[in-house]
C-alpha cells in the first residue's frame, strides 16, 4: 500500500482547524512525525489570528477539519458555523494576508446519496451533478457542506481543495460509528463465549469505509501535490451489511441478527480512480483491513 512518505514534509508549515476531532488529531500527530511544523489552534486562537512562536504568521496548508456528523439536525446553527462561516473567516484572512499556501476542506461523499434516490447505481464521480432538497431536514447537512465547497471553488482563488470522505474507521476503539460499535459488540461476545448478538440495523444497507491513516494519507498527497478542485476520498467499494455479517461470523463465530429489513435506494460506487491514478493513492479495501486489525490483537 503506498504511503505519502516520499512526500518532503520537514518544516513546512500547516495549519489543522479541527485538530480535537476524530480525523484531525491523526493528522496532527501523522504531520509532527513527519518533521512538519503544525498549529492546531483552537476557536479563540484561531479568531485572534495568533500562532505560536516559531510558526510566524503563516498558515500554510491549512487542513479544515472541523465539522459536525451526527449531532448536525439537534445543532443546525453550528453546523452552518463550522462548515461554511468559520471556514469563510479562514479563507478570508489567509488569503488577503498571503500566508496560506494551500487549503483542503473536509467534505462527505454524503453527498451523493442523492444519486441513488434518482436511480443512480454507477459510478459517483467527482464532476457529478448533486441533487440536494432544502425542504429536506436530512440535506442541512448536505447543502452547508456544499456551500462550504462552493465557497472553496468560487473563492479559494486556485489554492482550495475538496477531500469528500466516504465513512472513516480506525476500530472498535472509534468514539462514533456504526462499524466500530458493531466490532466492539462482536468481540465483547466473543470474550463472553456468546454466540450471537443483534443490531438496530438492516442487512441491505451498503457503505464505503476508509480506513483513518488512508485517508490522513490521502488529505497529506492533496495538500501538497493536489490540483483538482475535488477528491473523492473512499475505498472505491460498497460492503453491505450481509457481507459484513457474513464476515463477522465466518471470522469469530459470531451470528449477527438484523432487526430491520428496511431496502434503501441504490448506493451508487465512489470512484477513486482521481486520487489513485493522479495522485498515486492506494486505500485497503474493508475486510482485508479488518483482518488485519482483528489478526494482530488490535481490536481486542
Amino acid at each position: 500500500m503506498s504511503r505519502a512518505d516520499d512526500l518532503d514534509l520537514q518544516g513546512q508549515h500547516f495549519t489543522v482547524v479541527g485538530a480535537a476531532g476524530f480525523v484531525g488529531q491523526r493528522l496532527c500527530a501523522t504531520l509532527r512525525s513527519r518533521g512538519a511544523q503544525v498549529w492546531a489552534p483552537d476557536r479563540h486562537e484561531m479568531l485572534s489570528w495568533q500562532p505560536p512562536p516559531g510558526h510566524g504568521h503563516v498558515l500554510g496548508h491549512v487542513m479544515y477539519c472541523a465539522g459536525l456528523t451526527a449531532d448536525y439536525l439537534a445543532r443546525p446553527f453550528d453546523t452552518v458555523q463550522a462548515h461554511v462561516s468559520h471556514l469563510a473567516q479562514v479563507l478570508q484572512h489567509g488569503l488577503s494576508q498571503g500566508t496560506l499556501q494551500s487549503l483542503v476542506y473536509l467534505s462527505s461523499t454524503r453527498l451523493y446519496d442523492g444519486l441513488g434516490d434518482l436511480g443512480g447505481e454507477g459510478e459517483a464521480r467527482e464532476d457529478a451533478v448533486l441533487p440536494i432538497d432544502p425542504a429536506n431536514p436530512r440535506h442541512l447537512y448536505d447543502l452547508s457542506k456544499g456551500l462550504g465547497e462552493s465557497l472553496c471553488h468560487v473563492a479559494g482563488q486556485g489554492r482550495a481543495r475538496v477531500a469528500r470522505l466516504a465513512c472513516v474507521y480506525e476500530g472498535p476503539q472509534d468514539a462514533d460509528g456504526f462499524l466500530p460499535a458493531l466490532l466492539k459488540q462482536v468481540l465483547q461476545a466473543h470474550a463472553s463465549g456468546a454466540r450471537q448478538i443483534a443490531v438496530q440495523s438492516s442487512p441491505h444497507f451498503a457503505r464505503d469505509y476508509v480506513h483513518l491513516d488512508d485517508v490522513v494519507d490521502a488529505l497529506i498527497r492533496i495538500a501538497v501535490r493536489g490540483q483538482a478542485p475535488v477528491y473523492n476520498v473512499a475505498s472505491g467499494v460498497n460492503v453491505s451489511n450481509a457481507e459484513l455479517f457474513d464476515y463477522l461470523k465466518q471470522r469469530w463465530g459470531c451470528a449477527v441478527q438484523p432487526l430491520l429489513d428496511t431496502r434503501p435506494a441504490p448506493t451508487p460506487r465512489i470512484s477513486t480512480e482521481r486520487m489513485c491514478t493522479e495522485l498515486q493513492w492506494q486505500p485497503r479495501g474493508l475486510l482485508a483491513a479488518l483482518d488485519q486489525l482483528l489478526t494482530t490483537g488490535q481490536g481486542a
